[in-house]
């Protein structure tokens, strides 16, 4: 039964590391549904954030093959419930809609906020879970959304085990 996986992966900070992980999914014929890259608490370490539907031995296979790969420390698998995360919405509209009530309204219901207001168009933000974004989206359109963009998954785990004791980890053995 397909579910949604969100896989951390942490590497060192080396040109052509996101080919090398993403070829691996385009292998299994795994889409991937967003993909974010940041640095992490640990210097010369980044993080890969990649969500995507799929099987649970189809995920593990993955996530195996990716650890192989020189330059990743290590990679994990995780449900939703194991992960606290987040995604952030930027919808752009005509300022000429913000002097109608409604939009000033929808903004409010849905703990957005207005970024800036420039002449011609407004840009709203929203930051939640994919399906927050979307409401607010929904409720947008009818007022005519000229511009739309949403980030990837920014995650972080449950589990108190940090970064840096799996690299310690990593150097005893």
């Amino acid at each position: 039964m397909n579910k949604t996986f969100t896989v951390s992966i942490f590497t060192e900070n080396t040109i052509g590391m996101l080919n090398r992980i993403t070829i691996i999914f385009t292998r299994r014929h795994l889409n991937i549904d967003s993909i974010t890259a940041s640095e992490t608490e640990v210097k010369n370490v980044h993080r890969y954030t990649i969500v995507l539907r799929t099987n649970r031995e189809q995920i593990d296979k993955v996530v195996g093959q990716i650890d192989k790969l020189i330059d990743v420390l290590k990679a994990f698998v995780h449900e939703d419930n194991e992960v606290v995360h987040q995604e952030i919405a930027l919808y752009k509209i005509k300022t000429t809609e913000l002097k109608s009530n409604n939009v000033e309204q929808v903004v409010r219901e849905n703990s957005a906020k207005v970024l800036t207001v420039d002449p011609d168009f407004i840009v709203i933000e929203k930051t939640g879970h994919k399906a927050d974004t979307q409401v607010l989206f929904e409720k947008l359109k009818p007022f005519g959304i000229l511009e739309f963009a949403r980030s990837g998954r920014v995650a972080v785990t449950k589990p108190m085990k940090e970064l840096s004791t799996y690299l310690k980890e990593l150097e005893i053995n």
